[in-house]
């Protein structure tokens, strides 16, 4: 079976950049990220890895909500001079880059999906929550940094909602990391426990008449916003990747079953 270990570029790396002390010391940060890729490898035994970037273009989401991750910090110029280099250092390894055009989230997700859906096991290496909404007992997530798969149960516990309303919460709550706005005045525990009653968003602004008039007045009037949110919120997983699954082979592992990049 193949197992296909899909790192999280920038989310790594910029972390690791982020423990240098001193911001210009490229060679450090090659020597930590080549030695994280290394334990990757070590622990988990794919036999594909692929390092998935994001690229220059302004995303869809940004084109369809201009606020969205309004406020992040750029790129340390130091990193992004180097970033090349350390991806060519990469490659070297025998780590090959897959470059999103805009966001890596996309890419990464049709990636899973399509590993899975192959009979094949995808681990997303990342701790950008959003992820957990790819529900498929054949991907999983690591943290790298604290050396652990996504608890999902805890995560469930955590936010007061199943997995399959993580969508439906963020829509109503918003996500402050992204910029994603959700409803105003709806915060994430008045969200879920909006959901543990009526379970889903359709059936919630269904049944407004069954709420107070003051929360009903905001759930109506934020009703467009919530799909808006939801929908920024949501994975693309059905991308063209244009890509060939043998160059993405971890030497010495087995020859790979096909997966269907189209």
């Amino acid at each position: 079976m193949n197992k296909f270990l899909i790192i999280d570029g920038l989310n790594l790396v910029r972390r690791i950049y982020a423990a240098i002390p001193d911001e210009t010391d490229m060679q450090s940060l090659t020597e930590r990220v080549s030695s994280a890729c290394t334990k990757l490898l070590r622990v988990h035994r794919p036999t594909h890895v692929a390092i998935v970037w994001d690229g220059d273009e302004i995303s869809w989401r940004k084109q369809l909500y201009p606020d969205y991750k309004k406020g992040r910090k750029p790129m340390p110029e130091p990193l992004a001079q180097g970033l090349v280099a350390l991806q060519d250092h990469l490659t070297a390894m025998h780590i090959a880059s897959i470059y999103a055009a805009a966001e890596a989230d996309d890419v990464i997700a049709t990636l899973a999906i399509k590993t899975a859906k192959a009979q094949g096991e995808a681990i997303i290496v990342s701790t950008d929550k959003g992820f957990s909404q790819l529900n498929h007992r054949q991907i999983s997530q690591w943290d790298h940094f604290n050396q652990q798969y996504l608890d999902i149960a805890a995560l469930e516990q955590k936010l007061g909602v199943e997995r399959s309303q993580f969508l439906d919460l963020m829509a109503l709550a918003g996500d402050s990391g992204n910029k994603i706005p959700g409803i105003a005045g709806i915060g994430p525990k008045s969200a879920a426990e909006l959901l543990k009653t009526f379970r889903s968003l359709p059936t919630l602004f269904s049944s407004l008449s069954n709420l107070g008039a003051k929360q009903a007045k905001k759930l109506a009037e934020g009703k467009e916003m919530a799909r808006l949110s939801y929908k920024l919120a949501q994975l693309q997983t059905d991308l063209p990747l244009n890509i060939n699954l043998k160059d993405f082979r971890v030497i010495g592992s087995p020859p790979e079953k096909t997966i269907n990049q189209d």
